[in-house]
C-alpha cells in the first residue's frame, strides 16, 4: 500500500474509531449550542446570569470598602477619654492576660496610647467621629457603625482571607464568589464579580483574597487595571479585524464543546463563557474606565483632578459605574493601612495620609449612590482585616499593633440600619462590652440582605459541603438592620 494513503487511511480509522468524539457527538454539540438542550452543563447558559434568591431581598449589590493594613478604629471613630488620661500608662494585666499580639511581646510593655486626634459628635446618630475624616462626619446618619466586630487571626495575609472567606486556609470561595454563585449577574458585558486596586502594591495574600476556590472559577473576582487595558491582551491586535476573531472564538468553541460533551466538566463551560466575555468586554470595559462623561460636579464630589489617575477616589466613581451596569460585587482594596510607627507607618503623618486619600471618596460615593436611587438596594460596606491596640509599640515614633478583640466596620443601603451605632466597646476600646459580633456573624447578615441563607448557600466537594460562614454557629445580626 502506498505509504501516504496507509497514514491517511490511519488517519480516518483513528477520527472515527478510536477518537471518543464522533460526528453524532459534534452534532450533539451543535445541537446544544444551538438550543441550550438539558442534561450536560449547557455551555449556552451562562452561568452568571440571574438566579432567585432564596427569599425576598434588600439588596441587590454589593460595594465593599476594604482598608487593607487594619485601620485604627482609636484615631478615627473610637473616642476614649479614659485612654487619653492614661496615656503612657501600663493597661491592667486583666486585659491582655492570655492574649496574643503581633510583633509585641512582654518585652515590649503594654503602655497605653491614647489618641492624639481631636473627637466630635456627629448627626442625630451622634457618632464620635476624628478631625481626619471631615467629609464622612456628613453622612453618619446614613450609615450602621459596628464597633464590635470582631475576627480571629492576628497577621495581615491570614486574616485578609478570613475575612473575605470565612477561613484562614487557601482554597476556599471569596464572598464575592458566594454570591455571584448564589445569584448570579445583571450585567452581559462584564463579569459579576469586579476587584479594583489602589495604594502602593496589592493587598497581602493577593489574588486568592478573590478567588473562587472550590467553586468554578467562572465565579472569581476580576480585577481591572487603572493603566492600560483594564485587563491585560484585552485589545485585539491591529492586524486583526472583528470578523475574523469572531471566527477564531466561535472556532476555539465549538471545539470547547466536543470537549464538553465528552467530559461534563464545568471549567471546560467557564472557559466557553470566558472566551465569550473577554470579546464583549473589548467594547464594555474601555467605555466602562472612561470617565470623560462625567460631570465636573461630579469629579470634584469624589475629589478626581485628573481622570487617567489611578487612585482610590476614581475607584470609588467606577465601582457606582459597575453597579449601575448590573455588575453584582465591587471590591476596592487600598493598601498601606498598617500603622505600627516608624518613619513610614506611623499615626501622626502616615494615617493622615491615608484618610484624606479614602475620606472625600467614600462619603461622595454613598451621596451619589443616594441620588441615583441605588443606595437602597446596594450594600456598602467599610473596613479592613482588624483593628489596632489600644496599647502603643515602643517605636522611634507612635504606632499600635494589630487587634482582634474589637474593631469598626461600617455599613450604608441594602436595609442597614441608617444612623445606629451598634455595640460599644470598654473604656480602652480593648474588648466588647455589649454586642460582640464576629466576623462570620457578618457575612451572614450580609447575605441575609441580599436574600441568601447562609447555610443553605454551600458546595459540596470531596464529600464536604463547604459555605462562607463555615461550620461554627454563625447568626444574622438583626441589630444591624432597619
Amino acid at each position: 500500500m502506498n505509504p501516504e494513503h496507509a497514514l491517511r487511511d490511519v488517519s480516518r480509522r483513528h477520527f472515527f474509531s478510536r477518537c471518543s468524539v464522533g460526528l453524532g457527538s459534534i452534532a450533539l454539540a451543535s445541537l446544544m449550542s444551538e438550543n441550550g438542550l438539558a442534561g450536560s452543563p449547557s455551555p449556552t447558559r451562562d452561568p452568571l446570569e440571574p438566579k432567585p434568591p432564596h427569599f425576598p431581598a434588600k439588596a441587590k449589590r454589593v460595594i465593599y470598602l476594604f482598608m487593607a493594613g487594619g485601620p485604627s478604629q482609636l484615631d478615627m471613630f473610637e473616642n476614649k477619654p479614659r485612654l487619653t488620661e492614661l496615656n503612657g500608662k501600663p493597661i491592667p494585666q486583666s486585659f491582655v492576660e492570655g492574649k496574643r499580639f503581633a510583633f509585641m511581646g512582654t518585652s515590649n510593655g503594654f503602655n497605653l496610647l491614647g489618641s492624639r486626634r481631636s473627637f466630635k459628635k456627629y448627626g442625630e446618630t451622634g457618632v464620635w467621629v476624628s478631625d481626619l475624616l471631615p467629609n464622612m462626619s456628613g453622612i453618619v446618619d446614613r450609615l450602621t457603625f459596628l464597633q464590635t466586630c470582631k475576627t480571629d487571626l492576628f497577621n495581615h495575609a491570614p486574616a485578609k482571607l478570613y475575612m473575605n472567606t470565612g477561613t484562614g486556609q487557601f482554597g476556599r470561595p471569596s464572598m464575592g464568589s458566594w454570591v455571584t454563585y448564589g445569584l448570579g449577574s445583571d450585567c452581559h458585558d462584564l463579569p459579576g464579580f469586579v476587584v479594583l486596586l489602589s495604594g502602593p502594591r496589592g493587598p497581602r495574600g493577593g489574588a486568592v483574597l478573590w478567588g473562587s476556590g472550590v467553586l468554578p472559577t467562572t465565579y472569581q473576582g476580576v480585577p481591572l487595571r487603572n493603566q492600560g487595558d483594564p485587563i491585560v491582551n484585552l485589545s485585539t491586535p491591529p492586524s486583526i479585524d472583528s470578523p475574523g476573531q469572531r471566527k477564531v472564538v466561535d472556532a476555539v468553541r465549538e471545539l470547547n464543546l466536543k470537549r464538553l460533551v465528552e467530559t461534563g466538566d464545568e471549567e471546560i463551560a467557564t472557559r466557553i463563557n470566558a472566551y465569550e466575555m473577554a470579546y464583549r468586554m473589548q467594547t464594555s470595559a474601555p467605555e466602562l474606565m472612561d470617565i470623560h462623561g462625567e460631570s465636573k460636579s461630579t469629579l470634584e464630589m469624589y475629589g478626581i483632578r485628573d481622570e487617567k489617575e489611578a487612585s482610590f477616589a476614581r475607584n470609588c466613581l467606577l465601582a457606582r459605574r459597575l453597579v449601575e451596569r448590573g455588575v453584582r460585587f465591587v471590591q476596592l482594596y487600598d493598601t498601606n493601612w498598617d500603622h505600627h510607627g516608624g518613619p513610614t507607618e506611623n499615626l501622626e503623618t502616615h494615617l493622615v495620609e491615608k484618610c484624606r486619600d479614602i475620606d472625600r471618596p467614600c462619603a461622595a460615593l454613598v451621596r451619589d449612590l443616594e441620588q441615583r436611587g441605588l443606595l437602597e438596594d446596594t450594600i456598602v460596606v467599610w473596613g479592613g482585616e482588624f483593628g489596632r491596640t489600644p496599647m502603643g509599640e515602643v517605636r522611634e515614633s507612635t504606632g499600635r499593633n494589630h487587634h482582634i478583640d474589637a474593631f469598626t466596620m461600617w455599613f450604608a443601603g441594602g436595609g442597614f440600619k441608617a444612623g445606629h451605632i451598634h455595640g460599644q466597646t470598654d473604656e480602652f476600646g480593648f474588648g466588647a462590652v455589649e454586642d460582640p459580633v464576629h466576623v462570620h456573624d457578618v457575612h451572614a447578615t450580609i447575605l441575609n440582605q441580599l436574600g441568601l441563607d447562609h447555610q443553605r448557600l454551600s458546595v459540596r466537594h470531596q464529600g464536604l459541603d463547604f459555605r462562607l460562614t463555615g461550620v461554627e454557629p454563625a447568626s444574622v445580626v438583626k441589630g444591624l438592620l432597619a
